[in-house]
């Protein structure tokens, strides 16, 4: 958390994060044109981004984008403010750090953990329950498979299966490094009519951690930010369950919780 206090206290870094809440995946060369300083000197600001997990960067052909990863702050939120905040300031806190350009979103998070562990927690249906408001994922996990998402079990309208909030189709499954999805979000009329997006998660061992890198693409452009906009406080809990084996109490994260 030091790097990211660290990263934060610099007003021209702010800005940077700023510019791409406005508007995410940018390149240097547009971050630079909006700065009164040079190349290099942006490059600075950017690595230190980078290195506190505020900016994930991705390669596109020629050039190099900048996303905003807001996992850092979803955790400082989760640690510092939640427990001295009202219920609906969390809700309020989630919604300002919604992006309003979606297309592609990146996040990021390292997580102590091994990949096998940490593979069995993004699958297995009562741990997933335990971190993304309570919704339970079931699937064979193979390639081409289907897979649901279902908000607790016996009390909802499908009966003992439960209300079925999401579904898709598990498209790449290589574990535990790589599981791609596409994603078909059900759990509201606002949501239905936005078809179908896709959701990469890779595991990537660094040292006696894991990096985690979500990336939720295809969206269309002007997207419903519920869509995406959850992933901080579900990579937030995740990272507090496989660590600690605590759940997170954030009125967000107790949604469909039984």
């Amino acid at each position: 958390m030091d790097e990211v206090f660290r990263a934060l206290a610099d007003p021209t870094r702010r800005a940077l994060l700023d510019e791409l809440f406005r508007e995410d995946g940018q390149p240097l060369r547009a971050l630079e044109e909006r700065f009164a300083m040079t190349r290099f000197g942006v490059m600075k600001h950017l690595k230190v981004l980078e290195e506190a997990g505020l900016v994930v960067s991705r390669r596109r052909g020629r050039e190099k984008l900048h996303f905003l990863n807001p996992v850092p702050i979803r955790l400082v939120h989760d640690r510092w403010v939640s427990k001295y905040a009202q219920p609906w300031t969390a809700a309020l806190s989630d919604l300002k750090h919604r992006m309003e350009t979606p297309m592609e979103k990146v996040f990021e998070i390292y997580i102590h953990t091994t990949p096998e562990r940490l593979w069995e927690a993004i699958t297995d249906t009562e741990i997933r329950s335990k971190y993304q408001f309570g919704m339970r994922a079931t699937s064979d996990w193979t390639p081409g498979s289907r897979y649901e998402m279902r908000a607790g079990g016996g009390d909802g309208p499908d009966g003992e299966l439960g209300q079925l909030l999401g579904e898709g189709e598990n498209l790449e499954i290589d574990p535990p490094r790589r599981l791609v999805q596409s994603m078909v979000a059900l759990w509201g009329d606002d949501v239905k009519s936005e078809g179908t997006s896709r959701v990469t998660w890779e595991i990537e061992p660094v040292g006696d951690s894991c990096r985690l890198t979500v990336t939720h693409d295809q969206l269309r452009e002007g997207a419903n930010n519920q869509l995406y906009g959850g992933w901080p406080m579900i990579l937030s809990g995740l990272k507090t369950w496989l660590e600690t084996g605590e759940l997170l109490t954030t009125p967000g994260s107790l949604l469909y919780r039984s």
